[in-house]
């Protein structure tokens, strides 16, 4: 069973940057697709951005499009979210995530593996 844990978050002005990172236990990666989902206070979790197991296959949500970009090392074990030019609408738990489905799943509930996620605060 595949473990994952988040870090990189914190507090950051509109503007910023922040890069994220999930390394993965247990198992090996890059037998899976991953995401960062991320929820907001009252809203539902929603996919930000998701990786193909090699990499190459990227999807990014319209509102972080240009902003953010997901990548992975597999040979590290590990999946990353740079996240540029942060709004206040960014804020958000921050969660990665790994699932079984043969494309990118867009919905939580495609993902098998997740990670307790990481608080993402943008201040104006």
């Amino acid at each position: 069973q595949v473990q994952l844990v988040e870090s990189g978050g914190g507090l950051v002005q509109a503007g910023g940057s922040l890069r994220l990172s999930c390394a993965a236990s247990g198992g090996t990666l890059n037998t899976y697709v991953v995401g960062w989902f991320r929820q907001a206070p009252g809203k539902e979790r929603e996919l930000v951005a998701g990786c193909s197991r090699s990499g190459r296959v990227t999807h990014h949500a319209d509102s972080v499009k240009g902003r953010f970009t997901i990548s992975r090392d597999n040979a590290k074990n590990t999946v990353y979210l740079q996240m540029d030019s942060l709004k206040p609408e960014d804020t958000a738990v921050y969660f990665c995530a790994a699932g079984s489905t043969s494309t990118i799943g867009r919905v939580y509930d495609e993902y098998d593996y997740w990670g307790q996620g990481t608080q993402v605060t943008v201040s104006s």
